[in-house]
Formats: structure tokens, C-alpha cells, sequence
């Protein structure tokens, strides 16, 4: 079920991702030396794990057939040190932490609502980003021009 994605820089910071189909961008900040063109990889992190706790939210709701009429999850990321840092050079000092907030609309109970709270952990990408997560990194022969 998985596609590839493929990113392509040519110069400067601006990506260009390709899925499937469908094209976007991903870029840095002006204020990091870039034109500010799209989001940059951290914002897309965010964007994967907001879009797949709606869409969890949203299948199992309708599965249940609740009264979910929106679901709004608004995301932010920051890295904070582990502990009070006597080793702040150390791999592992730094502790990158994520903070989501989900709005639920709708004519939902207080149970119903907590229910979904508790689905919100089960999203796959909430699953992939809290599991040990290997990549394997190698190099492609770079096709002639």
C-alpha cells in the first residue's frame, strides 16, 4: 500500500516531492536563506501525523456513526533537553517533542469524545513516529543527462 515518494533538489533549499500523481513543495524559511516556497520537513511532519489523526478520526467515527462533524488538530513541534543538561553535547540530550490539539465538533458525549482522544494514538503515523523506526540509507547510481 505504500508509494514512493521522490524529492528533487536542483539549487537552494525548494524541493520539489513528487507522490504518485500529485506535486508539492517543501522549502526553508527566508530568515534560514530560502524563499519561504512551501513547508519545511518539519511542517511536513506535522502535516502527516494532522492529516492521519483526522482521517482515523473521521473513519471511526463514520464507522460508529457519529455526529463528527469536524475535526481540527493543530500541531507543533519543538526540541527541549532531556534532562538539565550537564551533557548537552551528548547524542540523545535533546528531546524532540510534538504537541497536538484536537478539536472535535459535533454533538458528541463526553464518552465519545474520550474514545476518540484514545484513537487519535492509534493512527498509523502517531504509531510509525512513537515506534523504534530504522532507515536504511543508500546511494543511487545518478542517471546520465
Amino acid at each position: 500500500m505504500s508509494r514512493t515518494v521522490v524529492v528533487k533538489g536542483f539549487s537552494g533549499l525548494r524541493q520539489t516531492v513528487t507522490i504518485g500523481s500529485h506535486q508539492l513543495f517543501a522549502d526553508e524559511a527566508r530568515d534560514v536563506g530560502s524563499n519561504d516556497e512551501g513547508p519545511d520537513p518539519y511542517e511536513c511532519l506535522l502535516a502527516a501525523l494532522g492529516t492521519c489523526t483526522n482521517m482515523t478520526l473521521r473513519m471511526y467515527a463514520d464507522r460508529k456513526r457519529w455526529p463528527l462533524r469536524e475535526v481540527r488538530t493543530a500541531l507543533s513541534h519543538a526540541k527541549s533537553y532531556a534532562a538539565d543538561c550537564e551533557r548537552c553535547e551528548q547524542p540523545g540530550a535533546m528531546v524532540d517533542r510534538i504537541d497536538r490539539q484536537i478539536t472535535l465538533f459535533g454533538e458528541l458525549s463526553e464518552e465519545q469524545r474520550n474514545r476518540l482522544l484514545q484513537i487519535a494514538h492509534r493512527c498509523p503515523v502517531h504509531q510509525t513516529l512513537t515506534s523504534k523506526i530504522v532507515i536504511h540509507t543508500g546511494l543511487a547510481a545518478a542517471a546520465s543527462q
